[in-house]
């Protein structure tokens, strides 16, 4: 499965899977059929603090679509400016 792309929820499913009293990373990587390699570097990625960085997605999701509201709220208003602007000077 060279070059597949996994999302960041079956990243961090396999993550899950690798705990001391679990599953070896190999096991886990031999059985989803990913490279340890992969998994070693979920691992660093996501850490043991898996709902630090679930929260920290979830903050840096929610900025984005702030920002993604506020450039079209601020061009919206440009927008208005200009047709209030040719109707005063009409």
């Amino acid at each position: 499965m060279a070059g597949e792309r996994y999302n960041d929820e079956y990243k961090t499913a396999a993550v899950r899977q690798c705990t001391p009293e679990g599953h070896s990373v190999s096991g886990v990587a031999d059985r989803l059929g990913v490279t340890t390699k992969s998994l070693y570097n979920w691992k660093a990625r996501f850490g043991d603090d898996l709902a630090a960085y679930q929260s920290k997605k979830s903050s840096d999701d929610e900025l984005r679509r702030l920002k993604a509201e506020l450039k079209r709220v601020a061009r919206g208003g440009r927008i208005l400016h200009h047709f209030q602007h040719r109707w005063i000077y009409q």
